[in-house]
């Protein structure tokens, strides 16, 4: 599958963990936010 998009195998897997952590890193301040919205005090 990956080489189809011409890329190797440890590159997809850089790029995947890359995408995990920005993915956990936005829920994480989304989460943050919303806590602050709902009750009006920061963590």
């Amino acid at each position: 599958m990956w080489e189809e998009l011409g890329i190797s195998g440890g590159t997809a897997i850089i790029v995947l963990i890359a995408f995990y952590f920005v993915v956990k890193w936005a829920v994480k301040n989304g989460i943050t936010e919303a806590y602050e919205e709902i009750t009006g005090k920061k963590k």
